[in-house]
């Protein structure tokens, strides 16, 4: 497929086409500036893995929300410029705030990143000649990710795009609490090289984030006034486990395919059963 094949009504770019495989790739100091940022919540065991994934960066902005661990004294040695905000409006807002700040230091470029990511040496390579072709503004990229340990292939996972490097001033984020999205108007290319996203390093992590997520979803059921009851919480979980493990393939991705199902289901039903006791307390 060549870079100006149409997607989904998006152009492609990668550099495995042959007219990229040969590009001068630009040193810091001479290119256009590409600014990284990420925002930050007791990410300590995260954000060095991240950090040296995008040490070609000319800058790298952290915004944390208040870790207590060593998230950002880490960050600094790593020498990213970091700022806190712990007036937490959602993921939306937090990562509005890192990008406005991003806008006031000179970059061109922006690769927004969450501190489990990583980004593989052939994406680095892919992003410098994007930056170089001048083709097109803004990109999503394919992210592959690992739950547990174990690298998800199906389960809904894959083909996972995000879309999160662009030209400054072309995208910004959506104020959503949780499940965020890079706003555009303009035209989306592909990035084929791998985001690496080691999304979840144990179950207890696993648990934390049913918790989290489960409760912000709730709320946003509550302000959207879906009606919720007991029932419509367990047919959603059964539905989520279902879709996840049959339709989505996710047997494929052997014992831990079912485990992300379960996990799934689980969070699933907590945010319709949340949402549920919280209409019932209201009345």
């Amino acid at each position: 497929m060549n870079a100006s094949a149409k997607l989904y009504g998006s152009h492609t770019f990668s550099i495995r086409n042959e007219q990229y495989r040969n590009m001068q790739i630009p040193s810091k100091e001479n290119s256009e500036k590409l600014a990284v940022i990420i925002i930050t919540l007791n990410e300590a065991g995260n954000i060095r893995q991240c950090l040296e994934s995008v040490a070609f960066a000319n800058f790298v902005y952290v915004l944390d929300s208040g870790s207590s661990d060593r998230t950002v004294d880490i960050a600094r040695e790593m020498g990213a410029f970091v700022s806190v905000n712990t007036d937490w409006q959602g993921f939306g807002v937090q990562k509005n705030r890192v990008l406005e700040t991003a806008c006031t230091g000179g970059c061109d470029w922006i690769l927004s990143l969450d501190a489990d990511e990583r980004v593989s040496n052939t994406l680095q390579l892919e992003i410098k000649a994007a930056m170089v072709s001048k083709l097109l503004n803004v990109y999503a990229v394919s992210r592959l990710s690992s739950y547990c340990g174990a690298t998800i292939y199906h389960s809904g996972w894959q083909p996972d795009w995000v879309t999160r490097f662009f030209r400054l001033g072309y995208a910004n984020f959506s104020n959503d609490i949780i499940h965020e999205k890079l706003q555009t108007l303009h035209p989306t290319g592909k990035l084929y090289s791998q985001l690496i996203h080691e999304s979840f390093k144990n179950f207890e992590s696993v648990l934390d984030k049913v918790n989290r997520y489960s409760t912000a979803g709730a709320l946003i059921l509550q302000k959207k006034q879906k009606k919720t009851s007991f029932a419509s919480a367990v047919i959603h979980g059964l539905w989520a486990f279902i879709r996840t493990y049959f339709f989505k393939l996710g047997f494929l991705d052997g014992k831990m395919g079912f485990v992300l199902a379960f996990s799934n289901a689980e969070g699933t039903f907590y945010r319709y059963l949340k949402s549920w006791l919280m209409s019932q307390k209201i009345k």
